[in-house]
């Protein structure tokens, strides 16, 4: 499993997380095991390859961290999307978005880049195109304007 696989895995967990009342680790626990994976694999080809220690670790600590700075990292894709309320952005785009911002922010040995390209890169299997310009539009502000390099 690569990086953006693990990524990609972290933003459907993230997105989990705006419906589910589990407490994280639980959720986390659940979805993080060869069984799950394997039930899952016929649905999707994501789940083909269950993570090793360190791709879950990975996984774990972008889902929980998203979790942990929820509020603030929603303050962020509220301040720069512009004309849209935040009730009105998809669960999925502000998953991908949240999950990007954590990595730009406390991953340091992510480059943010790379981090913004992944996130635009699996919102367009996810979204619409305006939807994909959205979140490209919202995540390069972002990090021109809150983050210096």
């Amino acid at each position: 499993m690569v990086r953006n696989t693990a990524r990609e895995i972290a933003i459907h967990l993230s997105y989990e997380l705006s419906f589910t009342d589990k407490p994280i680790d639980t959720l986390l626990d659940e979805r993080l095991t060869a069984d799950a994976f394997a039930a899952l694999a016929e649905e999707d080809a994501l789940y083909q390859e269950a993570p090793n220690a360190k791709q879950a670790e990975y996984i774990r600590r972008l889902v929980r961290g998203v979790d942990e700075h929820a509020a603030e990292l929603d303050g962020y894709i509220a301040k720069y999307a512009k004309g849209w309320s935040f009730a009105r952005i998809p669960l999925v785009a502000s998953a991908i978005m949240r999950v990007c911002m954590y990595e730009v922010l406390y991953m340091p040995d992510v480059p943010n880049g790379a981090a913004i390209n992944e996130a635009v890169e699996i919102a367009k299997k996810y979204e619409t195109p305006e939807t994909v310009k959205f979140i490209n539009g919202i995540l390069g502000s972002f990090a021109r304007q809150e983050v210096s390099e």
